[in-house]
């Protein structure tokens, strides 16, 4: 194998163990620093969210790492949501056409295993349980405490990529540079994960092929099946207001709230009152910054473009990122900071176009899903889908079942939003649109034409 550049990653999580295998497989010696303990020792990382939805832009990455197969041991396919209404009924949305599907996937197990996988290639390096403290980018040099030993090493890096999260030690380095544009943008809403553990049997409390969602209009809950049978619920609230964290501080007030909302969880979490007040109450920020590089170092994932989780496209979009650097390193031979330039030049705008979408997602779980003329508009749009598969592709469906670039999806949405505020204004639509064929009306003939 050609010897090429050395690149050093900061952050060894899902993003990082990925990309560390993609450019250890095109022959660069890899070094990969995380100041948490090692995964593959089985030392829990705590403090992110315990399970993922893995979608096919995640799949695909995997699959050039060639850790599918292991991967799909343990996803659990969800092929829709479930709603829960106060009352208890049950109303299932499919995501997608017949066997589509989005995966639950394990956080520690899936980052377990990429780590392991890039431990057998002989030229990749990893240094757990060590803190960056600073990153000098013009010295091209990086600091870490060894938290094991407390040793302070300096580290000369000819490369540097960092996928060190949403708190980025390398992007903060990139802040105090000129001309570095940055933005952060805290949600008023909080998030608390609890646990439904298996039921009697030893099975699942609910039914585990479905994302489970109890909208509420300002809040809601959310489940996640696990495969040890268990469920991950998340709590997503405001944290001040008349319906907030800041309201539920004495077990009455918590078991008031969850007896008036989600009354049908109160005997899948025996252990609620427990739950609820040991477990802590993070944020969710949407971060934006360009660019993503500074002469030989580049940002990628959480770094470059931490976004909320309600589109289920977080772990999925820094899985991509990985996927079209690796296939710009593939296609192309030039220098890798020109490299570098080009993959944010080509990236940014979809990884804003994901953070729009994932915001608006939000109001579409909390508020939208159980709305009667949103359902039924969402039965139109599938509709279509069917009389017209190469034509119209609902919104969803081309950001979690394809791999059209999201900037590019987004604006066929818009698109696609202002066809429907047309077709849903049409009793006729509205009452027949189960036999219709659609054909010669003018909302749809105007768009198939913009979209040839």
């Amino acid at each position: 194998m050609e010897k090429k550049e050395a690149i050093t990653i900061n952050g060894a999580g899902l993003v990082g163990s990925l990309l560390s295998v993609l450019l250890a497989r095109r022959g660069f010696d890899v070094e990969v620093y995380d100041m948490r303990p090692d995964p593959t020792e089985n030392q829990v990382w705590g403090g992110r969210s315990i399970n993922l939805a893995l979608s096919n832009r995640g799949w695909q990455a995997l699959k050039k790492a060639s850790v599918t197969e292991e991967v799909e041991k343990t996803a659990i396919p969800m092929k829709g949501r479930m709603m829960h209404s106060t009352s208890g009924e049950l109303t299932f949305q499919p995501y997608g056409k017949s066997g589509q599907a989005i995966y639950s996937v394990s956080r520690e197990g899936l980052n377990r295993l990429l780590v392991g996988k890039a431990k057998t290639m002989k030229n990749t390096h990893f240094y757990f349980s060590h803190k960056c403290s600073r990153v000098e980018l013009d010295k091209q040099r990086l600091t870490f405490k060894d938290l094991l030993t407390e040793e302070k090493k300096k580290v000369h890096y000819d490369y540097l990529i960092g996928t060190d999260g949403a708190y980025s030690k390398v992007r903060l380095a990139m802040q105090r540079k000129n001309r570095f544009n940055y933005s952060q943008q805290f949600l008023e809403h909080g998030y608390k994960e609890l646990r439904i553990p298996p039921n009697a049997n030893g099975d699942f409390a609910m039914e585990p092929h479905a994302l489970h969602i109890w909208p509420r209009k300002q809040f809601m809950l959310i489940a996640l099946p696990n495969p040890d049978k268990s469920f991950t619920a998340t709590l997503f609230l405001a944290y001040e207001g008349a319906q907030s964290f800041k309201k539920l501080q004495t077990d009455e007030q918590v078991s008031t709230f969850f007896k008036e909302e989600f009354p049908d969880t109160l005997e899948l979490i025996p252990d609620l009152l427990e739950q609820f007040h040991r477990n802590p109450t993070p944020s969710l920020v949407t971060i934006r910054c360009s660019p993503w590089n500074y002469e030989n170092a580049l940002l990628m994932g959480d770094s470059s473009h931490a976004i909320v989780p309600f589109y289920g496209q977080g772990m999925n979009a820094g899985f991509e990122d990985c996927f079209l650097f690796d296939q710009l390193l593939e296609q192309s031979d030039i220098p890798l900071c020109e490299l570098f330039d080009a993959f944010q030049a080509n990236r940014k705008k979809d990884a804003d176009a994901i953070a729009d979408l994932a915001l608006q997602n939000f109001i579409e779980m909390r508020d939208l899903v159980a709305d009667p003329e949103f359902l039924l508009r969402k039965k139109i749009e599938a509709r279509l889908n069917q009389l017209f598969p190469e034509k119209w592709l609902p919104l969803y469906s081309m950001v979690t079942f394809s791999h059209i670039p999201y900037s590019k999806a987004l604006a066929i949405g818009k698109k696609q939003e202002a066809v429907m505020d047309r077709l849903m204004k049409m009793d006729e639509v509205r009452n027949n649109w189960q036999v219709m064929d659609f054909t010669g009306m003018s909302a749809l003939d105007e768009y198939f034409g913009e979209e040839q």
